[in-house]
């Protein structure tokens, strides 16, 4: 289906609905806090960060409590999104060619869907570091949970949950900075609409569906 110059130049796409985008945002809010947090504890020379919860104390209190909510919160981005993040014939392609890809000669990449190769791995890698961090993270819990392991497995529990933990904030560190490079993206997450130029240029398949459901 052809998309005339028109609608690409000022048509409006619906990308977002209210309760993704929340859902997003406590998601967001979780992460950060917990990387804060979680920094807080990994080395003395971060403890000062501790002072931004009130101490030490608390930050052991809240620190894993957050991490339910990012679980939960996570879950439910999971939910809304899992089947446009499988994989398709044209990711192969997309991932083929990262020099196109990163100067935005996206007309020699096949259309994209809703989300691209890239998006997709970040949201599987995602999905699964919150999986073993909610996993590790209970083994240290000693709160409520000590009774259950031994030292000898919240030694590596903690290890496992520690370089989990640093792989999912640069994994953030790359969805942020992706989202801040392509144009457009952040106002797609707050305002939860795209421009038809945005769309035609960066997912082209997924605007052709959304055009051709309303023809």
């Amino acid at each position: 289906m052809a998309v005339p110059d028109k609608a690409r130049a000022s048509y409006e796409v619906s990308r977002y609905t209210t309760g993704a985008r929340i859902n997003h945002w406590v998601t967001a809010t979780s992460l950060v806090l917990l990387a804060v947090t979680g920094l807080s504890l990994f080395h003395p020379s971060l403890y000062f960060l501790t002072g931004l919860f009130g101490g030490g104390a608390i930050v052991r209190v809240i620190h894993p409590w957050i991490g339910v909510v990012l679980f939960f919160s996570f879950l439910g981005l999971f939910v809304r999104f899992w089947r446009a993040n499988l994989p398709s014939r044209s990711d192969a392609q997309w991932v083929s060619h990262p020099v196109d890809v990163l100067t935005g000669h996206e007309e020699k990449l096949p259309e994209i869907g809703t989300y691209n190769a890239g998006q997709k791995i970040m949201f599987w890698l995602m999905s699964l570091l919150i999986i073993v961090l909610i996993a590790s993270g209970v083994v240290v819990w000693d709160q409520y949970f000590y009774p259950f392991t031994t030292i000898p497995q919240k030694r590596v529990a903690l290890l496992i949950h520690s370089i989990a933990a640093i792989v999912a904030i640069l994994n953030w560190i790359v969805h942020v900075y992706a989202a801040i490079w392509v144009r457009g993206t952040i106002s797609a997450m707050t305002r939860g609409k795209v421009t038809g130029g945005w769309a035609w240029r960066h997912h082209r398949k997924w605007l052709r569906d959304i055009l051709a459901s309303r023809s």
